[in-house]
């Protein structure tokens, strides 16, 4: 099915067959043992293209898919989602793929909204499509619902772009489009930072709604440190204002 190499820190499983299409799927991944068979299995439904990074998970999570037909790319310690995305997308540009749709491993998106994203970057074509979120919806934890409009009102500031959701990790990105994007942060404020180069590049970003799910609060596998991440995400802000004032 195909074969393990190791260096750099990383490792590497290729698919079978060969890899020629327009998109591709990546999903970021760090300890979803539980979870990240089915969400691969549900993507696989949608396209055989399917790239995993594990960023260092010590939970067996790169196991439960060595028996399936995707790229798994294996960081040899965590990093941060941050450097998981940058893995992923440098992995799919280097592949020859025009766009890469991203998804979280935690199962709280549908891959049967693959579809939405696709129609809208065929509507405008080198657009990034950012799936939007109901901040509204039953179950969705009140620090998420902060965090989102925090970022949403920094984004606005910065940019002068309006957006539902910036943090959501359900996105398609126009990877040719994007070229080399600055990469400031590692962590989950990489999400918000890779929204504010792409604005200032002049790539239009459109909302699209999709469907999320939360799990009951003791069944959910959260690495969101509040304190730690809110400063990370705050010194962001601090830097993107004034890159704003300068560049953007």
């Amino acid at each position: 099915a195909g074969r393990w190499l190791c260096g750099g820190g990383m490792d590497v499983f290729f698919p079978k067959g060969p890899w020629l299409a327009v998109w591709c799927v990546f999903i970021p991944t760090y300890n979803n043992a539980g979870t990240i068979r089915r969400v691969v299995e549900e993507v696989c439904r949608q396209t055989c293209h399917v790239i995993v990074v594990d960023d260092g998970s010590t939970d067996g999570t790169a196991d439960c898919l060595k028996d399936l037909d995707i790229l798994l790319l294996r960081h040899a310690r965590n990093r941060g989602k941050g450097r998981a995305l940058q893995t992923g997308l440098r992995h799919a540009r280097f592949l020859g793929f025009d766009e890469a749709i991203t998804l979280d491993a935690d199962g709280q998106h549908f891959a049967d909204d693959i579809p939405l994203l696709l129609q809208a970057a065929d509507r405008c074509p080198g657009c990034m499509v950012v799936g939007s979120r109901n901040l509204a919806t039953e179950g969705m934890p009140a620090r998420n619902t902060f965090a989102n409009r925090f970022s949403n009102f920094w984004f606005r500031l910065q940019t002068g772009i309006r957006l539902p959701d910036t943090q959501t990790g359900y996105r398609l990105y126009p990877l040719r489009r994007m070229g080399n994007l600055w990469w400031l942060t590692a962590r989950y404020e990489a999400e918000l930072e890779i929204l504010v180069w792409a604005a200032w590049k002049g790539i239009p970003l459109v909302p699209v709604p999709v469907r999320v799910w939360y799990p009951p609060e003791g069944e959910r596998v959260s690495h969101f440190r509040p304190g730690w991440d809110f400063a990370r995400i705050s010194l962001l802000n601090t830097v993107l204002c004034g890159l704003a004032v300068v560049y953007g």
